[in-house]
């Protein structure tokens, strides 16, 4: 058994599936989505039917993103916040818009029941869309949206020194406390990156499928990954989160 790792994806089946294709995962493998399902390309609700769908072949374990936060508390009869609209939400609320309310309520379970804060595997591995700022780890968070909504590990990360060792006292406790950690919620894009991104202990699978980059899929134990095309090229009419 295998476990992949996926990272978000913004409404952009297309690249799902293409990558799933490239990457051909088995049965028997896991694979571990972090999070952020909507918002971006005009694919939500395609995209989330086929994540639920996707439990029927593999293990699958859900990862809870903010968009998917901020898509579900609307999907529920909250505003639709013009800062949530303009950072891809509109096209959510668009492709909803050809919908029944069956299909509303049914992912509105998906987005509020089976979607988890994090994960940890056999090996202590971590995966979670976004961060945390406890220095003892995950089970000592005090606010839950910090694993959805965090960029200070990220940046914790990429801010290291690279003389500074596991070993050094100066070194950060967050960092010691997993051997690996799995994240998205930053594109790697923004620092003109479109592939996986090791910082410390800490990989970045946000490859930008948002805007510019592919949607990316990696083995957690070879880092092999295998990658979409960049998901604009697949929505041409589409402006995504640009």
């Amino acid at each position: 058994m295998k476990t992949f790792v996926i990272g978000d994806i913004h409404g952009g089946i297309k690249g799902l599936e293409q990558v799933l294709d490239r990457a051909r995962p088995k049965p028997e493998d896991h694979l571990i989505f972090l999070g952020d399902y909507v918002d971006g390309w005009s694919d939500a609700v395609a995209t989330l039917d086929f994540l639920m769908a996707l439990r029927q072949t593999y293990r699958c374990t859900f990862l809870r993103g903010n968009h998917d936060e901020l898509c579900a508390d609307w999907l529920a009869g909250g505003e639709a916040r013009k800062q949530w609209l303009i950072h891809g939400g509109q096209a959510t609320v668009d492709a909803y818009a050809k919908t029944d309310e069956t299909t509303r309520k049914r992912h509105l379970r998906f987005l509020t029941q089976d979607l988890e804060n994090y994960f940890l595997d056999a090996q202590n591995r971590l995966f979670l869309h976004a961060g945390f700022t406890n220095l003892k780890g995950v089970e000592h968070e005090y606010f839950s949206k910090t694993f959805y909504w965090d960029r200070t590990l990220w940046e914790l990360a990429l801010s290291l020194h690279p003389e500074l060792k596991p070993e050094d006292p100066f070194y950060p406790k967050r960092l010691l406390q997993y051997p690996e950690i799995f994240i998205g919620h930053t594109p790697l894009t923004r620092i003109g990156k479109t592939e996986p991104l090791q910082a410390a202990s800490v990989w970045n699978l946000d490859t930008g499928a948002a805007f510019t980059g592919p949607l990316t899929l990696m083995d957690i134990d070879s880092k092999i990954f295998w990658q979409s095309d960049p998901v604009y090229t697949l929505y041409p009419n589409e402006k995504g989160r640009n």
